[in-house]
């Protein structure tokens, strides 16, 4: 049988992993489950990723690149500012419509790595590049615009994917479609609104 490098089994076992996990959790991800989905040696595993986490980590990126890089293309190249927000936010939310068992995945690797150390890095360099990744959408739309931010392109990504994230929950555990749009659309609003001046932060009490 002819040698499959490290580099090619890769993509492979990521591919696999996601496959199997997407299909029955996380928690059915063992090496060996994963090895045995791909037709290779449980061994083939460790010798590519050395751990299980490290393939879990492999899976998060992965699962991550994909979704952004579905959004990346969907902005438009001739729009006023408003209109590219609403295209890419329409977009992020095809793709939880489209691809749940994604975003499912997702979820449920994020709880697993809030409960493994290992992991918690992984975690936090997920949330940093989606952050940086939508500020980065934000600030590209404004400066082809002219549009002027009342607000830092961080403070405005951060804002619409916490709103984000709250929707693709109760996508995953309640569907309803008419609600999801009429909260979609106030959630772009809101952001716009957020990024031209007309809704201005409000000081919250810490204590």
């Amino acid at each position: 049988m002819a040698h499959v490098s490290a580099a090619e089994r890769r993509p492979q076992l990521i591919k696999a992993a996601i496959d199997l996990m997407s299909r029955e959790g996380v928690a059915a991800g063992s090496t060996r489950a994963i090895a045995a989905e791909l037709g290779v040696a449980q061994a083939t595993v460790h010798y590519t990723f050395g751990t299980k986490e490290e393939l879990y980590r492999a899976v998060l990126e992965q699962l991550t690149q994909d979704l952004v890089a579905q959004v990346e293309r969907a902005a438009p190249k001739e729009a006023g500012f408003e209109e590219t927000v609403g295209a890419l936010a329409a977009a992020l939310w095809r793709t939880v419509r489209e691809q749940p068992t994604s975003y499912q995945l997702l979820t449920e690797l994020n709880m697993v790595a809030l409960r493994t150390p290992h992991l918690g890095e992984a975690l936090h360099s997920h949330y940093r590049g989606v952050i940086e990744v939508t500020a980065s959408l934000v600030t590209e739309a404004a400066e082809h615009t002219g549009q002027a931010l009342a607000q830092p392109a961080e403070a405005i990504a951060r804002f619409v994917l916490a709103g984000f994230d709250g929707l693709m929950l109760q996508r995953l555990s309640l569907p309803d479609e008419e609600a999801e749009l009429a909260c979609l659309r106030a959630l772009v609003s809101a952001a716009l609104a957020l990024a031209d001046g007309r809704l201005a932060p409000v000081p919250v009490p810490t204590a």
